[in-house]
């Protein structure tokens, strides 16, 4: 910004001009979306022992929210998903045994936010299959080239992102590359991992500009997809976009129902959110969530290489399919349960057993955690409010169990699914720093959403609890979250 002496007005140069017109269109024109998020309350498990939900590896929330707290910005409460910004980390759990696809790990530690209480933890560990053993992958790239992505922090970080992950193409993977604006097009036809240049120099050629003909895109992009699918192999649409569909088929229930179609022909999806002001969060969850995939959202370079750096096949391979958690709570241990987060993968208990019903995935190397706070049955605590049975009554078992945790599951090649059991007594052991790194993360969830359960929840207790049990953090991602929270500290006053 400088003044020029003949006029009175300020003169900018053309980048500050393009900065301040971005910034006036957030401020002014913001249009983005999100889901209304209500949190789970306390279930009697008298009444409710069963609590069922699917997991979740989508990370968008957490590199979403820390887009708002870059701008000195509270995040909107219901862009907080409090099990994606948990799930946005990995944890030490153990390795799969063999011919298992993933751990389960279980632990109870005091809760912090409310020491009376517990805090169960129920994690999850994909195995680390070797690259040289992942089947060939079919990748199409499916672009939003539309008016909306021209923005510095759209379509040119997108182009930027996909040159990294092509980059770490191998010689058996190929990538199409489809586009879509006022209409879908196809810019690159299947090209091997060995013709890197082709690709990028097919990135480098878009430009955006014209309308969202999301629906197109998504029928085009499966086709080509399903022209060149790889039996065996690993068949997948990446789909980058701000989510503002608004030609063709752009409303949720349409964009939903043609993913649901797509997702039986044995093709994986990944979506991935750039961009602000129009910013459609809740459209691109309930794609994600449709699809047999993932959804994550890129701020900046440093997040396109995690996500395809170092969490590359575990963005783009999937191990286990349709993993759907059942908690059954003994009454004679639990007064009260309730889970924290997921409150958009809950699933009715006869889903637990029902193949047919769609769930998430586990992707290589992959952790998922969720988190149960627990009023036992000796506290003094009311149980949530609920009328006597009339026409039964439940007789509660002296089994000295706290809890029993399945896990269903299918293999991506198979449709029937495979059980898991385990029965959990609660032993008193040091908390691990999986769990106390865990709470940490959620209990900053719960004050950004200003949640009624945060009870004595607090940055300077997360800050604490967070630095001495950030241990694995070879990338630095923990020490960020702290700097995050400390940011927090600051504007939370």
């Amino acid at each position: 910004l400088f003044y020029d002496a003949s006029y009175s007005a300020p003169v900018m140069s053309k980048q500050a001009v393009g900065a301040v017109a971005d910034y006036d269109y957030i401020q002014q024109h913001n249009t983005e979306s999100y889901d209304v998020v209500n949190e789970n309350r306390f279930l009697d498990a008298i009444t409710n022992p069963l609590s069922t939900f699917s997991i979740d590896v989508d990370r968008a929330s957490y590199s979403n929210v820390r887009r708002y707290l870059k701008q000195n910005q509270k995040p909107v409460k219901d862009a907080v998903r409090i099990e994606e910004l948990v799930n946005y980390f990995d944890y030490s759990y153990p390795q799969p045994k063999k011919g298992e696809p993933f751990s389960v790990t279980v632990e109870v530690d005091s809760c912090p936010w409310n020491p009376s209480r517990k805090l169960a933890l129920i994690g999850l560990k994909g195995e680390n299959v070797s690259e040289s053993v992942i089947p060939p992958s079919n990748l199409v790239f499916l672009i939003d080239v539309s008016g909306s992505m021209d923005s510095h922090n759209k379509l040119p970080l997108l182009k930027q992102s996909f040159k990294f992950l092509t980059d770490n193409l191998r010689p058996q993977d190929r990538v199409a590359i489809v586009v879509y604006a006022g209409a879908a097009g196809l810019v690159l036809e299947s090209t091997p991992g060995t013709q890197k240049q082709k690709i990028i120099n097919a990135l480098d050629n878009l430009n955006a500009g014209g309308s969202t003909a999301g629906g197109a895109g998504i029928k085009l992009a499966y086709a080509v997809a399903k022209q060149n699918f790889i039996s065996n192999g690993n068949n997948r649409v990446i789909l980058a976009t701000d989510g503002d569909f608004n030609v063709g088929a752009s409303s949720d229930a349409e964009m939903v129902r043609l993913i649901e179609e797509k997702r039986n022909d044995g093709v994986f999806l990944t979506i991935l959110g750039f961009g602000m002001g129009n910013y459609k969060d809740s459209k691109m969850e309930k794609l994600s969530n449709a699809g047999n995939g993932n959804y994550g959202y890129i701020d900046d370079l440093l997040e396109a290489k995690k996500m395809f750096g170092a969490e590359l096949w575990g963005t783009l391979y999937t191990i286990a399919k349709d993993v759907k958690i059942q908690v059954e709570f003994n009454p004679a241990q639990v007064k009260s349960y309730r889970l924290i987060g997921y409150e958009n993968r809950m699933l009715n208990t006869e889903d637990f057993n029902d193949d047919k019903k769609d769930a998430g995935e586990i992707g290589c190397g992959h952790t998922v955690t969720a988190l149960y706070e627990i009023i036992p049955a000796e506290s003094e605590e009311h149980a949530p409010n609920v009328d006597p049975l009339e026409y039964q009554t439940t007789k509660v078992g002296t089994s000295p169990n706290l809890m029993t945790v399945k896990v269903r599951y299918k293999i991506p090649k198979e449709d029937d699914s495979r059980l898991l059991e385990y029965r959990i007594l609660e032993r008193k052991a040091t908390p691990s720093n999986n769990i106390r790194f865990a709470s940490s993360v959620a209990e900053f969830g719960m004050l950004l959403r200003e949640s009624e359960y945060k009870g004595s929840a607090s940055f300077s207790a997360i800050i604490a609890r967070a630095k001495q049990s950030a241990e694995n953090d070879e990338y630095g991602y923990k020490a960020d979250f702290v700097k995050m929270v400390e940011l927090c500290q600051m504007m939370y006053r």
